[in-house]
């Protein structure tokens, strides 16, 4: 017997070589990938300025100004200030205890505090009061608690506008370049030999007017109410 044939063993295929893109259609890719490169572009430019936004910090809103709190910027103890006048000669020396200034309303407040002024006159004007309120140009004064201004004598004491005349009150403001005394509390005037008292005063030295008002009460002596001389009384 002749054996049957054997068919041969089948080989496995040969797998095909990869074949290398040619020239042209490496152009074509390229030229489409070109084509989308400005949307590209556009996407990460957006991204950037979204994430610029994001993370940029945001300026504070604007706040009111804040009004200057009454606060004393700076104290002086046991101190004195000395001002001159347009010519150069002394006119007014401040005293005190302790003073503090305020910014917020340039005014001084002085504890004990104590005035020498030179009128335009030439008279001495004292002041003196437990407590002072000062304008920081010196303008204006007001005193608290045992408030005593004087005026000395100056000129011809037969005028009687010359003779010492004090006031005396709990309150009294000083006008110094008007050099006029108001309250709208009781004050007591001494003139010579007059005592009034009244309960308010305003007195303009320039204009040579007195207004007491109020219970207006006292002494006065009899050759000045027989004359007519002196300030006016109302």
């Amino acid at each position: 017997m002749t054996p049957p044939a054997t068919r041969p063993a089948s080989l496995p295929p040969v797998p095909a070589r990869p074949t290398m893109p040619g020239p042209h259609r490496l152009r074509m890719w390229f030229d489409a990938a070109m084509g989308y490169l400005p949307l590209l572009l556009m996407a990460a430019l957006a991204g950037a300025t979204w994430w610029l936004v994001k993370n940029t910090p945001v300026p504070d809103e604007p706040r009111a100004a804040r009004p200057p709190r009454h606060e004393p910027d700076y104290t002086m103890s046991r101190f004195t200030v000395q001002r001159f006048d347009t010519e150069g000669r002394p006119s007014t020396f401040l005293e005190g205890r302790e003073l503090r200034h305020y910014p917020d309303t340039d005014t001084l407040e002085i504890d004990e505090l104590r005035l020498r002024h030179v009128d335009r006159e030439g008279r001495l004007v004292h002041a003196v009061a437990q407590r002072g309120l000062a304008h920081g140009d010196g303008s204006e004064v007001q005193l608290f608690g045992g408030a005593q201004v004087v005026r000395e004598a100056g000129g011809p004491q037969d005028v009687v506008q010359n003779r010492r005349l004090e006031f005396r009150g709990e309150f009294l403001h000083l006008y110094m370049r008007e050099e006029r005394v108001v309250s709208h509390l009781p004050v007591t005037l001494r003139m010579g030999d007059m005592v009034v008292h009244g309960n308010s005063l305003r007195y303009d030295n320039m204009q040579r007017v007195l207004e007491l008002r109020g219970q207006v009460r006292g002494t006065l002596p009899a050759q000045g109410a027989a004359s007519g001389e002196g300030p006016d009384a109302r």
